[in-house]
C-alpha cells in the first residue's frame, strides 16, 4: 500500500506537485529536495515563495544562521532563472545588510511578481529601491514593520496595484510624497498606512474615487495634525486612529457601511479643557470633529472609542440616520456626556453595544445612567429604537476584590436601568470573563435577584468570553 501511494504523488505532474508545494513556507518546501533526485530541485519551481529568517534564528548561532540564510535565498533565486515569480515574501532581522536585500527585490520584480511583502527594518534598508514604486507587475504591496523603511518617490508608476499596506513607513517628502504615491496607484482599491508620522505636513489630503478600503492610523505624538480631507467617495469601510486635526476641510464618504473612529486629544487639549470658559473656546482648542462625523454621517455600523467619546463631550454630534449597529467603548476616566445626543442622533439605531460599562461619574450623563443619583431626569433611552443590547467586558476590573464587588453592582444597576428605560429591546447579551462554570452560574443567580422578575421580559443570556459556557436566563410567563 506504501509502495502504490508513492507511485501516486510520483507520478503527479510538476505543476501539480509546485502547487502542494505552495502551501509551505519555502524552507519547508526545499526539505522536499532530500526525498529523491527528482525533487531535489522541485522546490525552486514554486510561484510563491516565503523567506522567514526570524523563524530560524538560534541565539547562540546567530551569524552562521543569517550566513546560511542568505545563501538559502541566493540559491533559491538562482535555481528558478528565469520563471516567473508571484509572491515573495521577506522577513529578515538584523545582520543581513541592503547589498543582500536589494538585488533579492530587483530579481523578483524583474521576474513579474504580483503580490511583495517586505517585513524589514530601517536597520537593514534605510531606503527602499525606487523600482518597487514603478512595477507593471505589482497588484499587492506590503511593507513593514514597526520603525519601517524611508522612502524617496522620483516616479510613481503602479498601473496594477489594488492594494496597498504600509507600515511606519517615513515619506521623505511629506505630502507631496504621499500625494505622488496616490496619483500613481490609479487602480487602487484598498489602501492601509498604520504609525504613520504626518504631524509635520502641512496638510495630508486622501482623494481617490475608486479606494473602497481605507485604513488610516498615526503616530500618536502629543501634537495635532493641522488640516485631514478625505475625497474617497466610494469607501466602504473607513478604520481612522489620530489626533483631532485642527480642520477637517473635506470629508467624505458617500458608500460608507462600516467605521472604527480613534479621534484622540492630545495631553496638552485635555490640560487645557479644564478651563475653558465657552463653547466657541472648546471648538477652537479642540478642534472641529463636527465637520468629521458629518462626513461619516451614511455608516451603517460605527465603533467609537473613549477617547472620541470624550471629544464628542465638547462637540455637536452629527445626525446617522442610517446607523443600525453602534459599539462604545468605556473606560473609567472617561465620561458618557455625549451619549444622550448622540443616541438621540441615531433614529434607527437596532443594536447597541458597550464595551465595558464603568465610565467617569459626571452630571451630564446621568439620563443614560444613574452616575450622579439623577433618577429624576427623563431618559434619552425612553425614545431609544435598540432592539438588541451587548454588553462586552462585564465584571473586568483592575481593582481591589471589594472594589470589584462594587463595580459589578454599579453595572448590575446600569442593566437594570437599561431593561426599565429602553422599551424596544429584545434581547441582552452579557459577556463575562470567566472560564469556571460556577462563577457563570453565580452571576447569573445575582443577575435574576437584582433584576426581579419584572425586568426578565426579554431574552436574556450570559455568556464566557471564550464562549465555551452560556446560560439563558428564564422569562416568567
Amino acid at each position: 500500500m506504501e509502495d502504490c501511494s508513492k507511485d501516486v504523488i510520483n507520478n503527479l505532474p510538476d505543476n501539480l506537485l509546485c502547487q502542494i508545494l505552495s502551501n509551505l513556507s519555502t524552507k519547508e518546501a526545499a526539505l522536499t529536495s532530500l526525498l529523491s533526485k527528482r525533487w531535489r530541485y522541485l522546490f525552486a519551481l514554486v510561484t510563491d515563495l516565503d523567506f522567514d529568517n526570524f523563524s530560524s534564528l538560534h541565539p547562540d548561532n546567530m551569524v552562521q544562521d543569517q550566513t546560511s540564510f542568505i545563501d538559502f535565498v541566493d540559491r533559491v533565486l538562482r535555481l528558478r532563472g528565469k520563471d516567473r515569480v508571484n509572491k515573495f515574501s521577506l522577513k529578515c532581522g538584523d545582520g543581513i545588510e541592503d547589498e543582500d536585500v536589494f538585488p533579492w527585490i530587483l530579481n523578483v520584480l524583474r521576474h513579474g511578481v504580483s503580490d511583495l511583502a517586505l517585513h524589514v527594518s530601517p536597520a537593514l534598508v534605510y531606503w527602499l529601491p525606487s523600482k518597487v514604486f514603478t512595477s507593471k507587475t505589482l497588484v499587492s504591496l506590503k511593507i513593514g514593520p514597526k520603525d519601517g523603511p524611508r522612502i524617496k518617490l522620483r516616479n510613481v508608476c503602479l498601473p496594477k496595484l489594488k492594494t496597498l499596506n504600509l507600515d511606519s513607513v517615513v515619506f521623505e517628502e511629506g505630502e507631496i510624497g504621499f500625494a505622488k504615491l496616490l496619483s500613481g496607484c490609479p487602480m487602487l482599491e484598498e489602501l492601509g498606512l498604520r504609525n504613520l508620522a504626518w504631524i509635520s505636513w502641512d496638510s495630508c489630503y486622501v482623494a481617490s474615487k475608486i479606494l473602497k478600503r481605507l485604513t488610516l492610523c498615526c503616530a500618536d505624538y502629543d501634537e495635532s495634525p493641522k488640516s485631514v480631507s478625505f475625497d474617497t467617495p466610494s469607501v466602504v469601510y473607513l478604520e481612522y486612529s489620530d489626533n483631532i486635526a485642527h480642520w477637517y476641510p473635506k470629508v467624505k464618504f458617500k458608500s460608507l457601511v462600516k467605521a472604527s473612529i480613534d479621534i484622540r486629544m492630545t495631553n496638552y487639549q485635555k490640560e487645557n479643557m479644564r478651563h475653558v470658559l465657552d463653547d466657541d473656546e472648546e471648538t477652537e482648542m479642540v478642534g472641529n470633529v463636527t465637520m468629521f462625523l458629518m462626513g461619516i454621517c451614511n455608516v451603517k455600523t460605527l465603533f467609537l472609542s473613549y477617547d472620541t467619546l470624550e471629544i464628542l463631550n465638547f462637540s455637536n454630534s452629527a445626525v446617522f440616520n442610517n446607523l443600525t449597529h453602534l459599539t462604545i467603548e468605556s473606560n473609567p476616566e472617561v465620561g458618557w456626556d455625549s451619549l444622550p445626543d448622540l443616541l438621540k442622533n441615531c433614529p434607527n439605531l437596532e443594536t447597541l453595544v458597550f464595551k465595558g460599562l464603568i465610565h467617569k461619574a459626571t452630571n451630564r450623563c446621568g439620563d443614560v445612567c444613574l452616575c450622579q443619583g439623577l433618577e429624576k431626569l427623563p431618559s434619552s433611552l425612553s425614545q431609544c429604537p435598540v432592539k438588541f443590547l451587548t454588553i462586552l467586558k462585564f465584571g473586568e476590573t483592575e481593582t481591589d476584590d471589594d472594589d470589584y464587588e462594587v463595580d459589578m453592582e454599579k453595572e448590575m444597576e446600569k442593566i437594570k436601568h437599561f431593561l426599565e428605560e429602553m422599551p424596544n429591546l429584545e434581547q441582552l447579551i452579557i459577556y463575562y470573563n470567566t472560564s469556571i462554570d460556577d462563577h457563570l452560574v453565580e452571576v447569573s443567580n445575582k443577575l435574576q435577584m437584582h433584576l426581579g422578575v419584572g425586568l426578565l421580559k426579554c431574552k436574556i443570556q450570559l455568556i464566557s468570553d471564550n464562549m465555551s459556557l452560556s446560560i439563558t436566563l428564564p422569562i416568567p410567563y
